[in-house]
């Protein structure tokens, strides 16, 4: 069988969830590097992947995909048992919510100011800030007598949202004020065989 191979850059945080996934499901895969400071998310060959030149690209056999939330799926359906993404219908709605939010208020958020802040990313970082700190009080809210996101155990929902949440003082946003957000981000972290993110370029 041909070794899953993952086409990423060490500081992505979409990245960093498809890597968290795949080691805490214990899945072998060969780790491709993507220098996208020097352009290789540009060139032909990873095109052919990915037309919209962004990591992370999950190459299974013949099977391409493409974008970290549509990745958490297809793992977690091929090697979660059930287990990572709920096969009843409420269930497996509940996640969908969270990997949307991860898509928008996450990546408009948290995300964008990280990518300001470390990479000289287009855009108005105070607003990513704020959109950051609007987001805390939201999930600090519904984490009221939740232990995790979207089920009664771990679940992408979780693993989707982990990273740049955690990642948020890269961009200015400390988590002091969220108590439950930080007791929710630490739980994951004891979670058996959980990859920890990168916090600042010099850690990649």
């Amino acid at each position: 069988m041909a070794r899953i191979r993952l086409y990423d850059f060490p500081l992505s945080g979409n990245a960093h969830k498809v890597r968290n996934l795949l080691a805490l499901l214990g899945v072998d895969y060969e780790r491709v590097p993507v220098d996208l400071a020097a352009g290789e998310q540009r060139t032909r060959a990873f095109e052919d992947l990915n037309p919209f030149r962004q990591v992370p690209v999950l190459v299974d056999g013949a099977t391409v995909v493409r974008d970290s939330s549509a990745i958490l799926v297809y793992l977690a359906r091929k090697f979660g048992r059930g287990a990572w993404l709920p096969v009843d219908a409420e269930g497996e709605a509940r996640v969908q919510e969270w990997l949307a939010t991860a898509s928008t208020a996450i990546a408009d958020g948290p995300a964008l100011a990280r990518l300001i802040v470390l990479f000289g990313a287009e855009g108005d970082l105070e607003a990513a800030r704020e959109r950051a700190r609007t987001l805390f009080d939201r999930l600090e809210g519904h984490l009221a007598g939740r232990v995790w996101l979207a089920a009664e155990h771990p679940t992408i929902a979780d693993v989707a949202c982990y990273s740049y949440v955690a990642l948020a003082p890269d961009g200015g946003v400390p988590l002091e004020a969220w108590p439950r957000v930080r007791s929710w981000l630490e739980r994951l972290e004891k979670l058996p065989g959980f990859e920890p993110a990168p916090l600042r370029p010099e850690a990649a």
